[in-house]
Parts: structure tokens; sequence; C-alpha cells
């Protein structure tokens, strides 16, 4: 079955309706913002448009966004983490969180343990989904 297009039942252009839905996503942009920069490129476009762009694609384009990340993860050859360790007081007691953040800041994987042996958390954390699903290059 084939997928037909979100932009379809539009008038505009696909190019200007992403790009006045973009604005609004990505950029602290007010409805009547976002048309004001329209209207400077000779776009004349009402706000009340905009807004009903962004509640018919906006959560489709915001998927997009969310899943470009992922795809530059995948194709990005060289990535680098490190891991980063942190002491929690726990009711009284010294805790060790070991966090592995890739390049980014996202966090990758984490681990807790009531006693300190870094090479034994070092394992844990490369060990199973981290190592199938990053392929480390550089630590």
């Amino acid at each position: 079955m084939t997928e037909h297009s979100p932009f379809r039942y539009f008038k505009t252009s696909p190019e200007i309706i992403r790009l006045a839905v973009m604005m609004y996503i990505r950029f602290p942009l007010s409805l009547r913002n976002v048309e004001d920069l329209l209207h400077e490129r000779g776009i004349d476009i009402s706000h009340e448009t905009v807004r009903f762009w962004w509640n018919r694609l906006g959560p489709l384009m915001a998927e997009e966004i969310k899943q470009k990340p992922i795809l530059q993860l995948r194709t990005y050859s060289k990535r680098k983490w490190h891991i980063d360790e942190v002491f929690v007081k726990i009711k009284g007691d010294r805790h060790y969180l070991w966090r592995a953040v890739d390049y980014e800041g996202v966090l990758l994987e984490n681990l807790h343990k009531p006693f300190r042996k870094k090479e034994r958390a070092t394992l844990l954390l490369l060990s199973g989904a981290l190592l199938s699903l990053h392929k480390v290059h550089a630590l």
C-alpha cells in the first residue's frame, strides 16, 4: 500500500508549510511572529493558517526531528562517549552511580552499585545493549 503525502490536501506548497511549521517548532516564536517573518519573505499567510498547519502536521514533523539524531548516530562512525562517576548518599550510605554519556550529552546507560569497583562497572556498562546498539570506536 502506498503512503500518501501529509501535504496532499493543501493548496500551499509543502516547502512553505514545512518552513512555517519548523520556524514555530524550532524557535521560541509566536504564531504572529512566524506570520511576520513569512510576510517579510513575501509569503502572505495568516497566523491562523500556521496554527492549523501546526495542529495538523506538527506531530509528524516533531517525530521527524526526534528521528534525525538517531539516524545521525547510526551513520556517524566515530562516536565518542565517556563514563561519568557520581557519589550519592542514600539513607546515609555512600553509593556509586556510573553513567555512559555520548558526545551530545545523551545518557546511553547507567549503573548503580553500593560499592566502588570501577573496572567492574566499566565492564557492566560495556556489556549487553551498549555494545550491540552503539558500536564504540573511542572511549
